[in-house]
């Protein structure tokens, strides 16, 4: 089965968002519409919406002419097995000692690296963007220092892999969350497949709005692995609920944004103990 995708970018938020709006409103309907800043630095947004038919070119151009758009270029999509060019295409990733996999590589996992299954389905957060890996040998350094990991919370978990990276390494108490209740379901999916569902706590929450996650603070480690305005909108929160002498790791940074992130954060009386640099993400650990 064929389908369609209309993509294009718009120079702003506002202009983005309602051109999502009027794509939802095209006859024929799309499937799914979705809306994201570009983490390239220029403040543009790009918009997708994806039919089942192919859409109206007329309807199209209106809109792209409406909403200033850097041209909608319409394209069909074959259909596609996403499951299994996932388990072709993405290959376990080492990130100190641990090791991120997908079930159907799982013979390759080496008897002295600590394993985080992910299944294929759900290859968001599986360690191969930057940010992920960044995140993972991060934690490695702080293990390999004897840092305290008592008290463990994992913002904007995803998958979780973080949050088992922890649990299979130490008797910490964990906390992962997300505002995405799919994340959620995703996130407990792998809990089960690594058997640390009785480990950790998983439940959709916004930053530290809920009441265990403040019933459990202060934490020995935060991960926030998001983005840049969530990160910064987050700092005061992380001070806070961070014990002292603790640490948080955070990502989702490009390069050309770490220099505000490390600035917001010492305002916040945090202070940059450790940078990983992978391709064009950062990860900076705080304390």
């Amino acid at each position: 089965m064929v389908t369609y995708s209309a993509i294009t970018k718009v120079k702003d938020r506002k202009r983005a968002e309602g051109l999502g709006v009027a794509f939802e409103k095209l006859n024929p309907a799309p499937m799914g519409v979705g809306v994201f800043e570009l983490e390239d630095g220029s403040s543009e947004w790009e918009v997708g919406a994806y039919f089942d038919d192919e859409p109206d070119e007329v309807s199209i151009l209106i809109l792209e002419n409406a909403f200033e758009a850097t041209g909608i270029v319409i394209s069909e999509i074959p259909e596609t097995d996403w499951v299994s060019k996932v388990k072709r295409e993405l290959s376990p990733v080492e990130a100190g000692r641990f090791f991120v996999f997908g079930d159907h590589d799982a013979e390759k996992l080496p008897q002295d690296r600590v394993g985080l299954l992910i299944e294929a389905s759900m290859a968001f957060g599986t360690g191969h963007h930057g940010t992920t890996k960044g995140c993972l040998l991060a934690l490695d350094s702080l293990i390999s220092k004897n840092k305290r990991l008592d008290n463990v919370i994992d913002i904007g978990c995803g998958t979780a892999v973080l949050a088992m990276a922890v649990g299979k390494v130490s008797s910490s108490k964990i906390i992962a969350s997300d505002v995405d209740q799919v994340a959620v379901e995703v996130a407990l999916a792998n809990l089960k497949a690594n058997k640390l569902q009785n480990r950790i706590d998983c439940l959709e929450a916004m930053g530290f709005e809920n009441e265990l996650i403040k019933s459990n603070a202060p934490f020995d480690l935060i991960f926030a692995n998001i983005l840049k305005p969530p990160l910064i909108d987050l700092a005061p929160s992380i001070r806070n609920y961070l014990k002292s002498g603790g640490h948080a790791i955070v990502s989702g940074i490009l390069d050309v944004q770490a220099s505000e992130i490390i600035e917001v954060y010492h305002q916040n009386n945090l202070k940059v103990l450790d940078r990983i640099d992978i391709g064009e993400w950062v990860t900076l650990t705080f304390i």
